[in-house]
């Protein structure tokens, strides 16, 4: 079994003392769960469209379905394109795309309803 690197000084050369993953080069101690959780985290932190494409900044995508835009009585249409996206992985409200669509201005998107160009 691979012991992964010291998070705090990326030293390879940790070992197990019992329950606790230690490193010798900065006495520094912690657990595989810890490890576990903050792998999980990167990769929760990848931000996907509707079909399951990983998305960068900068992408293009199209939107999939018919969208009501709030407050006002105009609705997105499917197939229209966004370029050059801004990526939000800490969004609270699910919108994690910032673009700006052609006839509407800037907007914020969902991922779950975009498509990769």
């Amino acid at each position: 079994m691979s012991l992964p690197n010291c998070p705090k000084c990326d030293a390879e050369y940790t070992y197990e003392d019992g329950a606790l993953l230690v490193c010798p080069m900065c006495a520094h101690e912690w657990t595989a769960a810890e490890t576990d959780a903050a792998q999980s985290a990167e990769q929760d932190a990848v931000i996907r469209d509707a079909v399951g494409n990983e998305l960068q900044d900068g992408d293009a995508v199209t939107v999939i379905k018919d969208l009501k835009v709030k407050g006002s009585s105009t609705v997105i249409k499917v197939g229209t394109k966004a370029k050059s996206i801004r990526l939000l992985p800490d969004a609270t409200d699910g919108h994690d795309i910032d673009c700006r669509l052609d006839g509407y201005g800037p907007m914020k998107l969902k991922s779950s309803v975009v498509k990769k160009a």
